[in-house]
């Protein structure tokens, strides 16, 4: 929050951290996955003039942390679980806000061909956000 829109100086090396961090399960706790959520939040809503170009990247990053999340049958607690759902569809609706609602036309034809009830939730979301 502190940098701001200067944060775009830092884009490119930020976008890597983040993507690194999305892709690997830390454990139960999934601390990391969390933080790492928060600061794309924080950095979406800084950086809000440059997520277009950026979206096909971190819409698949988030689309793949949500399938993970869902598919994973290890030890996580569920409550870390919709922790980790929430803060990657929170993610998702700051993205469509930033560019003008692509994400829900990317988005619509998952929602309907998608079974996993969890995963229809977030992209309900998405597609119900103003």
């Amino acid at each position: 929050p502190r940098l701001g829109i200067l944060i775009v100086r830092h884009l490119k090396r930020l976008e890597r951290v983040i993507l690194g961090y999305l892709e690997v399960s830390d454990g139960p706790g999934e601390e990391a996955r969390l933080g790492i959520l928060q600061a794309l939040q924080c950095t979406i809503e800084h950086a809000w003039p440059r997520m277009p170009c950026r979206l096909p990247v971190l819409l698949k990053a988030l689309l793949r942390l949500l399938w993970d999340v869902h598919s994973d049958q290890g030890p996580t607690p569920e409550p870390v679980r919709a922790a980790l759902l929430h803060g990657a569809t929170q993610c998702l609706i700051l993205l469509d806000h930033c560019c003008q609602g692509q994400v829900k036309v990317l988005l619509a034809g998952l929602h309907s061909s998608c079974e996993e009830k969890r995963l229809q939730e977030c992209f309900r979301k998405v597609q119900e956000s103003t």
